[in-house]
């Protein structure tokens, strides 16, 4: 069965529909992929043998997350003292809640507790704070909240 010819205006209203249907599939083919926030920085500033405390050592880090960044979640076989230095950050220990922390405050983790949160407060300005760990000699201060371990840089 043959099917009368189209009007230039009947044309023009498919090619429409079809521009419609075809721009969500093209910004998405054509769009780049969204950036995720870039990861900490990590400084080693001190590492120290406790002679008064055989097998024990202390380690001192700086953390700065740039605005939005964050960690995952991790642990520490080790006492680890927060000191924020700059901004604000977001720190949860698995089975407490998240507090928010400023410049000046501090916050403990306890060997073995999981960090299920730690993350710059702020989407727009940096975070730094400086951590101190008394561990076991030799041993890795950072790990993943199971698996292998994870040194710190």
């Amino acid at each position: 069965m043959c099917q009368p010819p189209l009007t230039q205006g009947a044309t023009v209203k498919r090619l429409n529909r079809l521009a419609l249907l075809l721009v969500p599939v093209l910004t998405a083919v054509v769009a780049p992929p969204a950036k995720a926030a870039p990861g900490p920085v990590l400084k080693t500033l001190l590492s120290r043998e406790l002679p008064e405390h055989p097998g024990k050592e202390l380690l001192s880090i700086t953390v700065e997350y740039p605005p939005g960044g964050s960690d995952p979640v991790h642990r520490h076989d080790a006492h680890a003292f927060v000191y924020v230095l700059e901004g604000s950050v977001v720190m949860g220990l698995r089975g407490g809640r998240e507090v928010t922390l400023a410049k000046g405050q501090t916050f403990y983790e306890a060997p073995g507790d999981v960090h299920t949160v730690s993350r710059n407060a702020s989407s727009t300005k940096p975070a730094k704070f400086l951590v101190v760990f008394l561990k076991d000699k030799g041993t890795d201060s950072v790990l993943p909240a199971r698996g292998k371990r994870e040194p710190v840089q």
